[in-house]
């Protein structure tokens, strides 16, 4: 992180008796890969820019689990789990925001039962609802008229019914939205989930990565727009493997938005 980035910890609010407004769980993704950085850098300074009281765990923050959940290892999944459900009870937060639909999915529909409740938004759900109460607003700018199609994540799309949330955002940018075949409800997976970003594919006829982005090609965009690292890292993968990377390019809500105001 930059020095201008203005991140407080959840230590610092507690030393100054102060609770934030919200919780931003940053997730492996966004502490540890370099292309996933760029997206948690851009979250941030939507947050500053909105003078949102915000903090994150930093060191305290580990792992939610999903991806040894997914991968089959219960038992590590509920020690991670409740050693996260741990700290957040000690730091009594209510309200969580997160960039990951996979840390999303853990935490909104796997922790109750564990002893975690908390109301937790993804970060297009977060941001729409900045937009609706008037605490941020968005121009078009760069993107206006841009062909944009967007990839719906798995954990965010099929398994907690967001939908709505990240395209109302395009539109706000007066990109145009232009749809793939296989959108929604009907929306294929990136390939990443279940841990499968983790290992290599098995043998097929083709990568699943390679004919999601074929899909997203075929709308002859100007930008694949996502709202999970993992698909990102899928996608511009994917556009790599169609030697499309010089006219497509790949980019979280959030970096449309930091991108749109300058900021």
């Amino acid at each position: 992180m930059s020095e201008a980035l203005k991140v407080p910890t959840m230590a610092e609010f507690m030393a100054q008796g102060k609770q934030p407004e919200v919780l931003f769980w940053v997730g492996c993704a966004g502490s540890f890969d370099d292309r996933a950085k760029k997206i948690t850098k851009a979250f941030v300074k939507i947050l500053n820019k909105a003078n949102i009281d915000f903090a994150v765990l930093g060191t305290e923050e580990s792992c939610t689990g999903d991806p040894a959940k997914r991968a089959g290892n219960e038992f590590l999944f509920q020690m991670q789990a409740v050693t996260n459900i741990e700290v957040l009870n000690a730091y009594e937060i209510k309200k969580i925001v997160t960039t990951c639909p996979h840390c999303f999915n853990t935490l909104k529909n796997e922790y109750p039962s564990l002893g975690g409740n908390y109301k937790v938004m993804h970060h297009t759900q977060f941001l729409e609802s900045l937009i609706e109460e008037g605490r941020l607003i968005i121009e078009g700018g760069k993107f206006k008229g841009k062909r944009i199609t967007f990839h719906d994540p798995c954990f965010l799309g099929r398994a907690n019914d967001v939908y709505e949330a990240p395209r109302e955002l395009i539109q706000k940018l007066d990109a145009e939205l232009v749809e793939m075949k296989n959108c929604k409800r009907n929306g294929l997976c990136c390939g990443a989930g279940g841990a499968q970003m983790f290992k290599e594919p098995e043998k097929g006829d083709k990568d699943i990565n390679v004919e999601r982005t074929e899909q997203a090609i075929e709308t002859n965009p100007q930008i694949i727009a996502t709202g999970c690292p993992f698909c990102n890292t899928m996608m511009t993968d994917g556009v790599k493997a169609k030697d499309k990377k010089n006219t497509v390019k790949v980019m979280d809500i959030a970096e449309l938005i930091a991108n749109a105001q300058d900021l």
